[in-house]
């Protein structure tokens, strides 16, 4: 990776922060939720109460990537600036940057088509990172790069590299279609002959557990892992050392269950001797992932009536929370504000689990008091939040404009 002060590579902004704020804070401030924060996170108004999660929204690596991809707008007024594919996962940012004249990469079946890209172009490269590959390929072209990868997502990065040059193979809990994931498993490339393999969830880790402990069919253990192992992926081989890393916004227990699980395998087939010299696990959830999860659990420590999760359906860890809800009390995933309408009483979500979008009436319509708890992904703005809330209250036959 070239020097963050190279002059056609950036990672530090361009001091332009200032300048850039008045609009930042135009396109994402919440009143609402700043009222909220000022009253112990709680608002009630009639029989209607809300409850925000202490911890929500945008978090630093998040705030951080918008800011730059802003800066690189105003830095370069007059060049071409495209992005890798989006920077976040929420519709809303997305969209305020291709109104902004940011050009945004689709991936296709075969990736990235950087063909139209010259050395004259500015590219952003967003918060989950690019591949290897990808950061060659670009680079190859002479155009400025703009990286806005979150600390976080690199961290792992370094623990998949160290993997990979000490000879262990990296098992990912991620989801393999994810950016971040295939950019994390890319950097076994770093040392040739290294491998990695991707796990969704612990029922797939237990095949990985089963096949280190000798139970497993090598021809199916293949077809179920063909696209989410390193090419040439040879499970009597490669599955002899293992370190485990994991996509910094997946549900957080889960990644350590998994790790622990791998880790009891290793120590049924071999011993304890084996499994501190053939296996190691590091904690590389993210702590802005790990404090939205803890604190939307204190949350539902509460009585609630329900829940409503803010943020985009492909974001991984508005899922994740999305889950943890799911599991205490009804809960309503929204991508955004507008799928609450007040004037029908309805609200468009996705249920946890389901890949289909769902409409439900009458979601608020309880006649007595109504305790609401709120949480948003950590690449939902403020103003989004502040959306919803609005949202919430109008349907409840208050104006929140009342709420002082």
């Amino acid at each position: 990776m070239p020097d963050a002060g190279s002059p056609t590579y950036y990672r530090k902004g361009f001091g332009l922060g200032a300048d850039v704020q008045k609009t930042l804070v135009a396109d994402y401030a919440g009143k609402l939720v700043d009222l909220l924060r000022a009253r112990d996170y709680t608002l009630t108004a009639g029989l209607t109460t809300v409850r925000l999660a202490k911890e929500f929204g945008f978090c630093y690596g998040v705030e951080r990537a918008v800011d730059y991809a802003y800066q690189t707008r105003r830095k370069f007024p007059d060049r071409h600036v495209v992005l890798v594919g989006e920077i976040i996962h929420n519709p809303h940012v997305n969209a305020n940057l291709r109104a902004m004249g940011v050009e945004i990469l689709e991936r296709g079946p075969h990736g990235f088509d950087y063909s139209g890209i010259t050395a004259t172009d500015v590219v952003i490269l967003p918060a989950f990172g690019v591949t290897m590959d990808d950061f060659d390929t670009l680079r190859s072209t002479g155009c400025v790069m703009v990286d806005t990868t979150c600390g976080s997502v690199l961290n792992v990065w370094k623990r998949v590299e160290s993997y990979a040059r000490d000879g262990f193979t990296s098992v990912i809990h991620g989801k393999h279609y994810h950016e971040e994931t295939r950019a994390t498993a890319s950097q076994v490339g770093t040392h040739p002959g290294s491998h990695y393999l991707i796990v969704r969830d612990m029922s797939e880790a237990k095949l990985v557990c089963d096949y280190v402990e000798g139970r497993g069919k090598r021809d199916a253990f293949l077809a179920k892992f063909a696209d989410r192992a390193s090419p040439g992926f040879d499970p009597d081989a490669h599955l002899e050392r293992i370190g485990v890393a994991n996509q910094t916004t997946m549900l957080a227990r889960e990644s350590l269950a998994i790790a622990d699980e791998i880790g009891k395998a290793f120590e049924r087939a071999h011993g304890p001797g084996w499994r501190s010299s053939h296996f190691r696990s590091f904690d590389t959830i993210c702590s802005a992932t790990q404090d939205r999860q803890d604190a939307v659990q204190a949350l539902l420590k509460e009585p609630l009536d329900l829940m409503l999760v803010i943020g985009g359906y492909n974001s991984s860890n508005t899922l994740s929370l999305a889950a943890i809800c799911a599991e205490r009390v009804p809960t309503y995933h929204v991508e955004d504000a507008t799928a609450i309408d007040p004037a029908r009483g309805t609200v468009r979500h996705r249920p946890a689990g389901s890949k289909d979008e769902t409409e439900t009436a009458g979601w608020l319509a309880e006649p007595g008091p109504l305790r609401i708890g709120v949480t948003a992904g950590a690449s939902t703005p403020n103003n989004k939040i502040g959306d919803a809330v609005a949202r919430i209250f109008v349907t409840r036959r208050t104006d929140p404009a009342t709420i002082k």
